[in-house]
């Protein structure tokens, strides 16, 4: 029989091989990055094109508006003289099912009317040559931390363009390039089981992402990457109310989340703004973590990579944010003959709960657009593992940015109640999401919050 020493010293030993990947991961070498002036774009995706050439290399995206356009006015859909390939229902959608998620295959067995028009592909996505710059220095110096839940030795670009783990898939989300500073005035929507309409929260989103401060540095950069604040206009119930989140690379720095709520006419941290707590922006339909596709902390979840597929996502959806409200957002799912899809390969992750952890969606699997590394779509699995919710994003093509966002016009679908909402959307508003001047931090800050409420 071993000693306990010895038995401590071999269950240590067994161990570490597993306890390390979750804890750091080393960046790549130089030789793997570079394949990034090769093989693959400078954010990571694969450069060429797919065996059938249903999904073309990529040739540099889409880096300019069209002439005449202005700044914040809802942007052109460059393929609008396009028709659909074909589409894709319930009763085809056998024919196509290692190309479907299973979101979109429950949304069509509950609603035979549910259809996808499916496009052809355009890998229109771009960014900045800084931003290439910096993911090529990520490659070789970013790692993980926190437990597989945070960054550290990045900035400016994607942190993991060559990823090893879904916890750096993940982080890619967090980190994607959608522009520096943004704001957009917004309205969510919801729609009941019965297929009425109404409008949930309506405001003003704001954003400054000093991760993305292209008169920044690494050595300056003190971790918190994003900083937002979503200031409620409409309807009167709710108008005065505000959402201000300021997020860190590290899950072990303190994450800053406050409220403001007109009712009690102060300020107050919001710890519960996080995880299943239901989301009162989406009057309840939607939960927090749900939020932007990925809101605040995961760690109540296990990461794995699966792989990367091909697969049929919302994509280049230009049509549908131009779109009337009442045209788009119809009983029991968005207007199929307005949501463009295409083919584009995604990287799949699934989420499944940590011993020990309580969370109302035990399993989850995001999917995540290769060429922006933003999920796009993910399904969720309630405790008895029946599937439950399936969110999008419809992926706004912004060349003058030049970015294809999805962090508007996202939403999601309650497959039990069949209720579902669209989230920051901009649909018949002045402004679409709009690159501003850089926005000061005192901002977004709690003192600012409060000075605003009391006006």
């Amino acid at each position: 029989m071993l000693n306990k020493p010895l038995r401590a010293a071999l269950a240590l030993a067994c161990a570490a091989p597993f306890i390390a990947p979750l804890s750091t991961h080393a960046a790549v070498g130089a030789d793997e990055a570079a394949k990034l002036k090769t093989t693959l774009t400078p954010l990571g995706a694969e450069r060429a094109a797919n065996k059938d050439g249903s999904i073309p290399a990529w040739d540099g995206g889409l880096t300019r508006a069209p002439a005449g356009y202005k700044s914040g006015d809802p942007r052109p859909d460059p393929y609008a003289a396009e028709k659909p390939l074909f589409s894709i229902d319930a009763k085809s959608m056998d024919q196509h099912a290692a190309k479907l998620s299973d979101g979109v295959k429950a949304l069509m067995k509950k609603y035979p009317d549910f259809r996808i028009d499916v496009y052809p592909t355009h890998r229109s996505a771009a960014a900045p040559q800084w931003v290439y710059d910096n993911t090529l220095r990520n490659a070789t110096r970013a790692k993980l931390v926190d437990g597989g839940h945070g960054t550290e030795n990045a900035y400016g670009g994607t942190p993991f363009p060559i990823p090893k783990d879904g916890g750096e898939l993940l982080q890619n989300h967090r980190l994607a390039w959608t522009g520096s500073n943004v704001q957009a005035p917004v309205r969510v929507w919801v729609v009941t089981a019965d297929g009425r309409r109404a409008l949930a929260s309506g405001g003003v989103q704001s954003l400054r992402k000093p991760y993305y401060d292209p008169d920044g540095s690494i050595e300056k950069f003190d971790g918190y990457y994003q900083l937002g604040k979503f200031a409620v206009t409409e309807p009167g119930s709710k108008a005065g109310e505000a959402i201000l989140a300021h997020d860190n690379l590290n899950a072990s720095q303190p994450r800053g989340l406050w409220q403001y709520l007109v009712g009690q006419r102060r300020v107050r941290k919001a710890p519960s703004v996080a995880y299943d707590t239901p989301d009162s922006v989406t009057s309840g339909i939607g939960l927090f973590d749900e939020a932007f596709m990925l809101f605040g902390p995961i760690d109540k979840h296990q990461l794995k990579l699966v792989g990367k597929r091909e697969l049929y996502i919302p994509y280049n959806n230009n049509r549908a944010a131009s779109a009337k409200v009442a045209d788009l957002v119809t009983p029991k799912t968005l207007n199929p003959a307005l949501v463009r899809w295409e083919l584009h390969r995604v990287w799949e992750v699934e989420a499944t709960l940590a011993d020990g952890k309580r969370h109302v969606v035990p399993k989850r699997k995001y999917y995540l657009d290769e060429d922006t590394w933003q999920i796009v779509m993910f399904d969720g699995w309630d405790a008895k593992g029946e599937l439950w919710r399936t969110n999008y994003t419809l992926m706004l093509l912004a060349p003058d940015i030049p970015a294809v966002v999805g962090n508007m016009m996202w939403g999601g679908y309650d497959l039990h109640t069949g209720a579902y909402y669209l989230n920051m959307a901009s649909n018949e508003l002045p402004v679409q999401y709009k690159p501003v001047a850089p926005i000061p931090r005192a901002f977004f800050s709690a003192e600012e919050l409060a000075n605003e409420g009391t006006r």
